[in-house]
């Protein structure tokens, strides 16, 4: 069950007497770190939100943010990867399910997905045979897992990322993102209330899969994963669009009191955080719950992760209308008890009380445990580095290497396998843009949506990397045109009893927290996943970013490719203090010379919240045609990936080959026809502004000054297209 003695102690003493079988198992989920957070708690209190609904009403499934118009924006991040591991298409498809439902119960209708992910190598020098092409297994069916699911349920997948690494072998990272759209005078709550209201199951009947589903989400990946499947969910994407459109119409009906998804633990979590967040108590009789297959006990029912199933509380006397909606919808709903005024979660199966327990006792309770933490070797060692031997490189195969790594080149094998334009509102795509921006219709508002992510950089300067993750996703979404709001994040970590992991999770956290802050987007929602490791080892530290950012008119949306002839104007932050030649830590260092080491540069957050600022300004104004940012590679790989859609002819200035793909945050390519004017425009904001080029003319890349070469539009796009796809041995 994963609990230790220490705890199973605590149990006892809580209760004054021995638990149940079911009662076990309900402690056991709710206090493993998926459900409890009992070594993340503390460092998660950097997060000023998180705090304040720590010492206040507690969590609801995720925040919201008023984008005006009287509508909200709520999103959230969760990680799926174990799951995914050991069943990897349904691990994958069930991950996406379930951050659905988690938007839903917020009253949202979802309107896009995202995702993020991490395999290990597809081909490397230094790993087995066996073990990449288990990497290309589970890559191809992660993928297919998200594209199978999220094609169904009627959600476009309109943006993500995807990274490799070797420490990702056995133990990939799935983390899937949901954005939805609500009335702000209609968020809905999961905090049960009404003495003698009815609680209705909803959904899809329960079956004994994704039993300890959380537990299982909470401790390292070992030589018995495969025996683990049973603790993978199924999902079938088609009940759950009769779930969106079911909850959301019963919502209009005023008759639910409160909602919540039966995510991870299942119908005990459910039940008791309802219970708890109500401060009410509850009756449940099992023998009412839809089930497939009648034999199933108490324990079975209450900790099944069966997919497509929500709990409801309606108002007494309202309940008809709500199993109406849903059995005109084909789905399942039962009243299954009541909300009592004593306090207690009651469970009974076959006429026998198999559980009694007070809510409060598996959500305020959970033990809470503070890590060691120790700077691990290594780090020294990064902030020693001497970046001068890899200053000289033959710089025309080094773009087409750097270009042609899976984790920069295209990721089009990826995303052409899903759905970007059902609900017919992304209004920019996949390949098309920075982030993703969809244009929802009652609102000439746009959305602009991103989640990224520096597995090396986070590793080398945790603290940096929190912060270099949090100011690209923001830069990402002002590239197209749009003011940074939120963010949601996926926190994917180690052991955190491991001294030196407990020290990268706690300076990523601070690092993300510190830099949102100053930036002015709040997290107002995450997910943290700890025991991601296998006998291969622990993963790289993944912090991921999910940013949500507004466009005032969507029309004004910016690509990240001019369409037109036009100038490149090279926006920079001033005052970023560049050490070890902006080489620590970066793609080129990897790529080029197979060397992981030295320190990512630090960003100028106010210098970013700035550059922000000066993007949204000019794009609304309609001075500059298109936006794109300059991180993994440097840039020169930020403008050949310009080239890829024109010819480009750029004089960059470098004292060393190298300097040419240095990873220097704050700098931004801008395509624009009105140069003296952006110029004028980022200096009032302390932001350098300088014509380097021009796009248009003959397809391909031109560089000149300290270093002159060129490239042919058929090399580029080689390297960046067919990458992954000879990978995978498919072409295109």
């Amino acid at each position: 069950m994963g609990l230790n003695a220490e705890e199973f102690a605590l149990i006892l003493r809580l209760l004054g007497r021995e638990p149940s079988y079911t009662e076990l198992g309900m402690f056991a989920v709710m206090w493993s770190e998926h459900c409890g957070y009992k070594y993340s708690r503390p460092v998660l209190a950097y997060f000023a939100q998180y705090k304040e609904a720590m010492e206040g009403d507690g969590l609801e499934n995720a925040g919201v943010i008023d984008i005006g118009d009287g509508l909200g924006i709520t999103m959230k991040v969760e990680s799926h990867n174990h799951p995914s591991a050991v069943e990897p298409y349904q691990g994958a498809a069930t991950g996406v399910g379930g951050i659905i439902r988690d938007i839903l119960t917020m009253g949202a209708r979802p309107i896009a997905n995202l995702n993020s992910l991490r395999f290990g190598p597809l081909e490397h020098a230094d790993v087995s045979t066996a073990v990449t092409e288990r990497n290309r297994y589970l890559f191809e069916h992660i993928v297919a897992g998200i594209a199978g699911y999220g094609n169904c349920v009627g959600v476009p997948t309109v943006a993500g990322e995807v990274g490799f690494h070797p420490r990702y072998s056995g133990n990939p990272l799935v983390n899937a993102m949901c954005v939805g759209l609500l009335k702000l005078n209609e968020v809905t709550t999961a905090a049960a209330s009404g003495i003698g209201n009815p609680v209705i199951y909803l959904g899809s009947a329960t079956g004994k899969d994704g039993i300890h589903g959380a537990t299982f989400a909470s401790d390292a990946l070992g030589e018995d994963a495969d025996v683990k499947r049973p603790n993978v969910q199924i999902g079938d994407p088609f009940a759950e669009k009769l779930l969106i459109e079911a909850t959301l119409e019963v919502l209009q009906t005023g008759a639910v009191v409160a909602i919540q998804d039966m995510g991870a633990a299942g119908l005990t979590c459910s039940t008791v955080e309802m219970a708890s967040k109500g401060s009410v108590g509850m009756v449940v009789d099992l023998d009412l719950v839809p089930m497939r297959e009648n034999d199933m006990t108490a324990y079975e029912l209450m900790l099944s992760e069966s997919q497509e199933r929500m709990l409801a509380v309606a108002h007494l006397g309202r309940e008809q209308e709500v199993l109406d909606v849903f059995h005109k919808w084909g789905l399942a709903a039962e009243v299954i008890g009541h909300v009592t005024a004593d306090g207690v979660v009651t469970v009974s199966r076959f006429g026998k009380v198999e559980a009694k327990i007070d809510p409060k006792l598996l959500t305020d309770h959970c033990p809470v445990y503070h890590s060691p933490a120790e700077e691990p070797e290594y780090f020294h060692r990064a902030l020693e580095f001497d970046a001068e031997p890899y200053l000289r490189c033959d710089v025309h195969s080094a773009l087409l290497n750097l270009l042609s790594s899976p984790d920069i080149s295209s990721k089009r094998w990826v995303f052409q396998q899903f759905d970007q334009q059902v609900q017919t509102q992304t209004a920019l795509a996949f390949g098309e843009g920075d982030a993703a921006v969809v244009a929802p219709r009652g609102t000439k508002k746009g959305i602009a949506l991103k989640i990224d992510g520096n597995s090396l950089q986070t590793y080398l300067h945790p603290y940096r990397g929190g912060q270099l993750a949090v100011v690209e996703a923001a830069r990402n979404v002002a590239c197209t045109g749009a003011s940074p709001r939120a963010v949601t994040d996926g926190l994917n970590f180690g052991n955190p009893t491991l001294p030196h992991v407990y020290w990268q999770f706690r300076e990523a956290v601070k690092g993300i927290a510190d830099t949102a802050d100053q930036l002015g987007t709040p997290v107002i929602s995450g997910n943290v996943s700890f025991y991601n490791e296998s006998e291969l080892g622990e993963v790289l530290p993944t912090p991921l970013i999910g940013m949500v950012g507004v466009l005032e008119d969507a029309n004004t949306r910016l690509s990240s490719a001019p369409k037109s002839p036009c100038s490149l104007v090279l926006l920079e932050v001033a005052d970023v203090r560049v050490e070890q030649h902006g080489l620590g830590a970066s793609a080129y260092l990897s790529v080029i010379h197979r060397v992981e080491n030295g320190c990512p540069v630090a960003p100028n957050v106010s210098g970013e919240s700035h550059l922000c600022q000066l993007l949204v300004e000019a794009a609304g104004a309609g001075l500059i045609s298109s936006a794109h940012d300059s991180s993994e590679g440097g840039l020169l790989v930020a403008i050949a990936e310009i080239a890829l859609k024109g010819g480009v002819k750029a004089a960059i200035q470098a004292g060393s080959q190298a300097e040419l793909f240095a990873e220097i945050p704050g700098r931004v390519v801008v395509g624009t026809s009105n140069v003296e004017q952006i110029v004028e425009l980022a200096s009032r904001y302390s932001i350098r502004g300088s014509q380097i080029g021009e796009f248009g003319g003959k397809p391909g890349l031109t560089i000149t000054g300290a270093f002159d070469d060129s490239w042919t539009s058929e090399e580029l796009r080689e390297a960046f297209e067919d990458a992954i796809p000879s990978l995978m041995n498919e072409s295109f």
